[in-house]
């Protein structure tokens, strides 16, 4: 397997290009996802207190080495009070039974409560060592403007729903020219994209499957990947995608595939909901 590539931080710190992601992963599966993934050469985890599987995941890293392990999590929207950030993220490293986190994002942006004073919760985060990146996570362009004008930390990342059917050029070219690494969130449009014709089409001609397809076209574009799985098999797939390259003509029919739709990230938000909502 090639080496991994890795994009470069402000801090310097350097994030690979593909990483493991853990959404709606939990109970018997997990551990066997997580542990594939960390033996088939991941060293980058993204989970989330959202996720309610910090625990789950705590106790598998406890096996392996903490400093080879590229570890994000997030702080949901309903703890950007300043207190509230400083002590989610407390719970969150109890949780993964780790002194620090590699990563730490804003879940979803929160118009209720001032953004200066989650960033100011995250640089005293950061200050302590807690943490030793600061991002952000599900942010437009304008938002992520203004938290790179009030951050008194650089904005390292913006993980966004990114795949071919939601390209998002101008937040792309954004993130690009504020040094901005994207994350792609739901890489694969969570299996929409598995039963397109010209996915599957470009699976039989390059021998590889549908998901190194998608995948291979959007790291050849430098934007970081999460892709979950439970399967050992397609765990290692995912990762192999660096000994082989996309033609030019077939990234541009790929190119073409851009619909402007999201599986998740819609306009609109339900507030309400008690894990990703906020309180009234």
């Amino acid at each position: 397997m090639s080496e991994m590539p890795t994009r470069t931080l402000p801090s310097g710190a350097e994030l690979p290009l593909v990483g493991f992601g853990t959404w709606d992963l939990e109970g018997e599966s997990f551990d066997g996802a997580v542990r594939a993934a960390l033996d088939a050469g991941y060293g980058h985890l993204d989970t989330a207190e959202g996720y309610r599987n910090e625990a789950e995941l705590g106790e598998v890293l406890a096996e392996y080495d903490r400093e080879e392990v590229f570890l994000t999590s997030k702080v949901l929207p309903k703890n950007l009070n300043y207190n509230s950030v400083i002590e989610a993220c407390e719970d969150s490293l109890e949780r993964l039974g780790t002194d620090y986190l590699d990563l730490y994002l804003i879940h979803w942006p929160n118009p209720a409560i001032s953004l200066r004073e989650t960033l100011s919760g995250m640089a005293e985060l950061h200050d302590r060592g807690l943490i030793r990146n600061v991002g952000v996570s599900n942010f437009s362009a304008y938002q992520l403007s203004c938290a790179h004008h009030v951050a008194d930390v650089p904005i390292a990342v913006n993980q966004i729903e990114f795949h071919p059917y939601f390209q998002r050029p101008d937040l792309v070219e954004y993130c690009r020219e504020s040094d901005t690494v994207v994350e792609a969130a739901a890489p694969l449009a969570r299996g929409a994209l598995f039963d397109d014709e010209i996915v599957t089409e470009l699976a039989a001609t390059y021998d590889r499957s549908p998901a190194q397809i998608v995948l291979k076209w959007t790291v050849d574009q430098g934007i970081v990947v999460l892709p979950k799985s439970t399967s050992p098999a397609h765990i290692r797939e995912n990762l192999a995608l660096f000994d082989w390259e996309l033609d030019a003509d077939d990234t541009a029919r790929l190119d073409a595939l851009d619909r402007d739709d999201p599986v998740y990230d819609t306009p609109a938000r339900d507030w309400t909901g008690d894990r990703y909502g906020i309180p009234r």
